[in-house]
This record gives structure tokens, sequence and C-alpha cells, in this order.
């Protein structure tokens, strides 16, 4: 069982997750996240939050933020990470409980393997013609990270609805 209540994941689902999906399809397309998904994202949590959590809860999970934001942009000073990773991933942040953390960090690591595989074999096989233009086909070692990124925080709160608390 997840810590996330089943409730607050329902209140967060149908809104992240179109969120999510746009990261995945932007960050394939123009090898970025751009501002406005992570705005948004940030938007959902603010006001969807004042419902879904306790107000405690609610004001908690902004310290998750900004831990999440000062790892980021030091991943990314670092060349680890893109700065549009580092901003979803901080956007990202407050709707994880801190209890689930262990799990997430498992789900990120098969989600990454995962997405880093299916785009390796995709763009080496004629799926690559379904979308020619893609920067992220010749893009050389760099990876679109929204793809894991995205996909992990729509799972998350997918299996939160499932198996939540």
């Amino acid at each position: 069982m997840l810590s996330i209540s089943a409730s607050a994941a329902i209140w967060f689902a149908p809104f992240v997750l179109p969120v999510c999906l746009y990261v995945c399809f932007t960050d394939m397309r123009e090898l970025r996240i751009t501002n406005q998904a992570v705005a948004t994202l940030f938007a959902i949590f603010a006001i969807v939050g004042l419902i879904a959590l306790p107000f405690d809860d609610y004001l908690w999970r902004y310290t998750h933020l900004a831990a999440v934001l000062v790892a980021g942009i030091a991943l990314n000073a670092g060349g680890v990470m893109g700065a549009g990773d580092a901003k979803f991933a901080a956007a990202a942040a407050p709707f994880i409980h801190l209890g689930d953390l262990r799990f997430l960090l498992a789900l990120f690591a098969a989600n990454l393997l995962a997405a880093f595989l299916s785009h390796r074999v995709a763009r080496m096989t004629p799926l690559r013609r379904l979308a020619p233009d893609w920067k992220s086909w010749d893009s050389g070692k760099r990876f679109p990270m929204g793809m894991a990124l995205g996909g992990t925080l729509a799972l998350y709160l997918v299996l939160g609805i499932c198996y939540g608390s």
C-alpha cells in the first residue's frame, strides 16, 4: 500500500496526467520541457492541493519542491540533467508523499530504463518514420528525460488511485 491517499491521487490525476503526456511528447519532439508545462503543473498543485490534502500537509509539500529544485539546479550545473528536467522534477515533487520516496525512486529507475530502451529501439526501427522530424532521434547521446519523469509521475498517481491508503 502506498502512503499517498487514494483520494488525493484521484483529485490530482485528471489534471496532472495530461501535463505528463504533454511533457513526454514535447521532450521527444523538441528535446525540451516547456516552462508552460512546469507552470501548469505547479498551478495544479497550488489549486487542487488545497482541496486534495489536509492544509498542514499541503504547506509541507512545498518543502519538497524547494529541496528538489535545489538538487536539480546543482545537477543542471554539473551537466547531469537539463534545466527543464530539473524544473519539472521540482514542480512534480509536491505531488509525492514523503512516505513513498523509496517506492518512487524504484519506479523512476524502472521507468527510466524502459523509456531509454524504448526510445533507442524506436529510433533504430521503422517506427521512427511516424515522426521523422523529432529532434530526439538525432540527438546523439542526449535522451528526452521528460519521458521518464512524466511517465513516473503519471504512473505514481495511477498506482496511488489503485493502492493508496
